[in-house]
């Protein structure tokens, strides 16, 4: 009796659609750390002085608003420091504009991407048991993340800094690849549930506390070095300055200088990869017994991102090749979260 009065309400779930909207929900999240990546590259993050949700959707569309916008940044440090001194114009601030609106542009579209589709799910109770408060917790990270980046956009217009805080940036990309392997946990949680009813979520394993945290230090790293522009620090691997440890300022303390100073946060950017190879290299060889493909694609990201990292630094830093490195910095995270679900898989 209980079966049958259940059948239609789980007829009604549609996990299988649901998975498909979280993995395009999570390339929109790729998309924006690598667009995210290039912001700070060409130093465009702190073009839009204000944050509008709502009107900023649209960019300036006359000559007068575009000098009203460019006024507004002339104000910056930034602008007095570093791009006023070195000739910025109209047209150099435009395509700096580009950029930063592209990013808040497409977060916007990653919201509603979300939103509007778990509305309509929710209203055909199509969401399975269980996954709406998670859902709603994406969402709401989501939400987090835009707020992490006004504060980040922030803390580069007071002072004299000439750039975003590389610790709010930080913050900015760990809550973007968390939210990322969040979306992609809970679609294969769903996909599972499409092929084997009533199956449980995957569990969070002993092996993926072990190896998460050392990968996540290194993409820590990665964005202090972005945000103090710490690759050109050194053009040559494996020496910095032809020594093994570089030159530093220490002035104010060695913790200090590991968490300020460009020469020594890139030698640990640089260094800390090792550690995350050993961690991730040993993860999948736990994975690889259970899923062979998911184990291969963590060698292949991981393998293809310290090629990436050792040519950006022999080439200083070239933007398409360090835009690269960004993306498939990513798609470690989707790798190492692939693998971290099928080592948490359990029996239906």
């Amino acid at each position: 009796m209980d079966s049958a009065a259940n059948a239609p309400h789980l007829s009604r779930t549609r996990p299988a659609a649901i998975a498909l909207w979280l993995q395009i929900i999570a390339a929109m999240v790729i998309a924006m750390v690598v667009i995210g990546g290039i912001t700070r590259l060409t130093e465009s993050g702190l073009s839009i002085t204000q944050w509008q949700p709502i009107t900023g959707v649209i960019p300036p569309l006359t000559h007068a608003q575009w000098e009203h916008e460019f006024a507004l940044y002339q104000a910056t440090p930034q602008y007095r420091n570093l791009a006023g001194p070195a000739g910025m114009d109209l047209a150099g601030f435009r395509f700096i504009f580009f950029w930063e609106w592209s990013h808040r542009l497409l977060g916007r579209l990653i919201g509603l991407v979300f939103a509007l589709p778990l509305v309509w799910f929710w209203a055909r109770n199509a969401i399975p048991k269980g996954y709406k408060p998670r859902l709603l917790a994406l969402l709401a990270l989501g939400g987090l993340q835009g707020v992490f980046g006004w504060y980040m956009v922030r803390s580069g217009l007071h002072g004299d800094r000439i750039a975003v805080s590389h610790f709010w940036l930080s913050i900015h990309l760990l809550t973007a690849l968390f939210t990322l392997g969040g979306l992609v946990w809970t679609a294969l949680d769903l996909r599972r549930l499409a092929r084997i009813a009533r199956t449980r979520p995957a569990r969070w394993t002993r092996a993926a506390t072990l190896a998460a945290p050392i990968l996540a230090i290194q993409l820590m790293l990665g964005a202090w070095v972005a945000g103090l522009n710490a690759g050109h620090a050194s053009d040559s691997w494996p020496l910095m300055q032809d020594r093994f440890v570089p030159q530093f300022n220490d002035s104010q303390g060695l913790f200090h200088a590991m968490t300020h100073d460009p020469f020594l946060i890139h030698f640990e950017h640089r260094w800390w990869a090792w550690a995350v190879v050993v961690a991730l290299v040993w993860f999948a060889r736990r994975v690889r017994p259970l899923d062979r493909a998911a184990s291969v694609a963590i060698h292949i990201a991981l393998g293809t991102q310290i090629l990436l990292g050792i040519s950006v630094i022999l080439l200083d830093v070239p933007l398409w090749l360090a835009a690269a490195h960004q993306l498939v910095g990513a798609l470690v995270v989707v790798a190492f979260t692939w693998g971290a679900h099928v080592l948490g898989r359990r029996p239906g």
